[in-house]
Parts: C-alpha cells; structure tokens; sequence
C-alpha cells in the first residue's frame, strides 16, 4: 500500500496519505488532513526499502560492496566498515566504534592494534573463555 505525501495548497503543511493500491493513486481525491483542503500538490519524497535478513547478508558477501574501498587510506576503512555495520543491522558495540573513530582520524589499524592490544591475539581468553588455537598447544 502506497504512502504518499502531498502539499496542501492553503495552509501549506505536507500531508501523508495512505492509499490502498496505485490505482486507486490516479483517481483519489486527497484533503489535507489539518485543514480540509482537497487542492494538494504530491510531492517527491524518500522511499523505503525493506530487506530481509538473507538480502542483507547476500548484500554483504557481494565483491561490489568493495569497489570503492581502499585498504590503504584508513578512512577508506571505516566508511566500509560504517556500511557494513548499517547492513548488518546490529549494534557491534563500543570497542567497534571506538577503532572506526581512530580510522577516521587516520590511525592505521596497525597504530591502533597497538593502542588496544586487548584486541590482538589471545584476547578472547581474557573475555569469553576461549583462546586462540595457539593457546590450546
């Protein structure tokens, strides 16, 4: 069902319609819902794409999600890694804020893997329990 937003031309507020198909777009007549107008100008407005959690993760294996990614230029890195957080639709939690504001600063992830060494390798023994599969031998 269509959402589609209007001008009213008397008292000049944009106003947000639901119609219940496209067809019924072309021979509804909309009224502005504050003041009762029927004289509306649609307007261009944003459109929503939901996607589900398959497309969104189908989005993320695609090789052209990194076409214009530059593993050189740090802030090349966190606008990918910005995407990619959008797409996952999860919040990844401070420590992964944290290193995005560092690459837009311009630390490299070497700078800021010595920065955070509670990040490097072994690390995960010290917060879940589990260690590196060097650590086990």
């Amino acid at each position: 069902m269509p959402i589609y937003e209007y001008r009213c031309r008397k008292c000049h507020r944009r106003v947000a319609i639901l119609h219940r198909s496209f067809s019924e777009v072309e021979t509804a007549k909309p009224k502005c819902t504050y003041c009762g107008h029927d004289v509306l100008d649609r307007l261009v407005s944003r459109v929503a794409v939901l996607k589900s959690e398959e497309a969104r993760l189908e989005a993320l294996a695609d090789d052209a999600a990194l076409g214009d990614l530059d593993e050189n230029d740090p802030r090349s890195i966190a606008r990918w890694m910005k995407k990619m957080s959008a797409e996952a639709g999860e919040d990844l939690g401070d420590e992964f804020h944290e290193i995005v504001d560092r690459l837009e600063s311009g630390q490299s992830p070497e700078e800021i893997e010595a920065a955070m060494p509670e990040l490097g390798p072994g690390a995960a023994s010290e917060t879940t329990g589990y260690g590196s599969a060097e650590d086990e031998f």
